[in-house]
């Protein structure tokens, strides 16, 4: 377990980083549409299928809770306690299903994974963030929720130039010892 936690610290540095940037900048409305945290979360889910692809499921679950549990901590303090905990369970919920989405698709065409597990987990991280960030505060949640999914669709697009690009690099030989499956 250490060994796994040790080979996976920038997974886990670039997961929270997405998070708390996207976190305090959520908190910024660019128009009735978009908040900045559009523009930036979208890479939670590149770090995920980048790590799902390298080390496997099990290896990017733990990314995904040490992210989360890192996040929502640093989270508190530099964001809004409501959109701490929205952030936490949206994202809980949506990087899990980014998880297992993309690991069935996993031996289709090397963009069919990460296009469509991020598109299905996105759609239901809008949704949550954002019902429970803001519902009820007299803001413009429902313009911003569809806004972000908009970007968060046409990011889905674009971050398959990167993790094409990175995939070249971080894929494992066949007789690699660490990809694991679980």
């Amino acid at each position: 377990m250490a060994h796994a936690l040790h080979r996976l610290w920038l997974p886990i540095l670039a997961m929270t980083l997405a998070v708390v940037a996207s976190n305090i900048l959520v908190q910024y409305p660019i128009n009735d549409w978009l908040t900045w945290g559009a523009f930036t979360y979208p890479a939670a889910f590149l770090v995920t299928d980048l790590t799902n692809r390298r080390y496997g499921t099990a290896s990017a679950r733990r990314v995904v809770y040490a992210g989360f549990a890192i996040a929502v901590v640093m989270s508190l303090w530099f964001a809004d306690p409501r959109i701490a905990l929205a952030s936490g369970a949206a994202f809980l919920v949506a990087q899990l299903m980014d998880v297992t989405v993309f690991d069935r698709l996993r031996r289709r065409p090397w963009w069919q994974a990460p296009l469509i597990s991020s598109s299905l987990a996105s759609a239901f991280d809008t949704v949550l963030f954002f019902t429970i960030a803001f519902a009820g505060t007299g803001l413009p949640w429902i313009s911003w929720a569809a806004g972000d999914w908009g970007v968060k669709m046409a990011m889905a697009l674009a971050m398959l130039v990167p993790y094409r690009a990175l995939m070249q690099i971080l894929l494992p030989l066949p007789t690699d010892p660490v990809h694991e499956h679980g």
